[in-house]
């Protein structure tokens, strides 16, 4: 218990949001879709999860510390086993942090599989459409499952891979949803524009 609480007092200062920055809506759906594909659960335990990240992570201690946002004492009693429940702010950043680096190799073959085959989109957004020489119809919400082409869905991955805005990545969504759904692949109204805007939800499933 006296750990629990010095945790507490030695992380008041430092605990923020440390060096992660938080992910848009388009790349956190993408993240959702990754893990999904876990085929073992990430490990349970404080101490695991440090450990694991420790040996993933350059840095050590100290680097650690900055992701999540707590002092490099904090990290070291999280890896001795002397702290089990960090506060709530460095909670969710371990869970996050171990996610991102939890099984590469089936995040990479679920994205490779997705860039491939193309992934579906469930989203409920405000929708805007123009299809030229000054016709448009007002922007409304519209509720939508579509899956899109392996030749966007790769596009999609790659642009977040290199640090795309959330913005980029919105368009990008918007006009895979419009070839796919509203233009259908080229079958109708070939010139419509359609603008993604105000997300309610989205969720991706590769």
């Amino acid at each position: 218990m006296l750990d629990d609480i010095n945790e507490d007092i030695d992380g008041i200062s430092s605990e923020t949001a440390g060096g992660r920055e938080k992910r848009g809506t388009i790349a956190d759906g993408l993240e959702r879709a990754e893990r999904a594909q876990f085929t073992e659960l990430i490990p349970a335990s404080t101490q695991g999860r440090v450990g694991f990240l420790l040996g993933k992570l350059t840095g050590g201690t100290k680097a650690l510390a900055a992701r999540l946002g707590v002092s490099q004492r904090t990290v070291q009693r999280y890896r001795a086993g002397t702290v089990t429940r960090p506060r709530a702010a460095a909670r969710e950043a371990l869970e996050d942090e171990t996610c991102e680096h939890w099984q590469q190799d089936v995040r990479a073959e679920a994205r490779q599989r997705a860039a491939s085959t193309g992934f579906t989109i469930s989203t409920r957004a405000v929708f805007g459409f123009d299809a030229g020489a000054g016709t448009s119809d007002s922007p409304r919400p519209r509720l939508l499952t579509q899956r899109i082409s392996g030749t966007h869905a790769a596009a999609i991955i790659a642009a977040r891979e290199a640090g795309a805005t959330d913005d980029q990545l919105t368009d990008m969504v918007g006009e895979a949803l419009a070839d796919a759904y509203f233009r259908n692949e080229g079958n109708r109204t070939a010139n419509l524009k359609v603008h993604l805007r105000d997300i309610e939800y989205i969720d991706m499933s590769f």
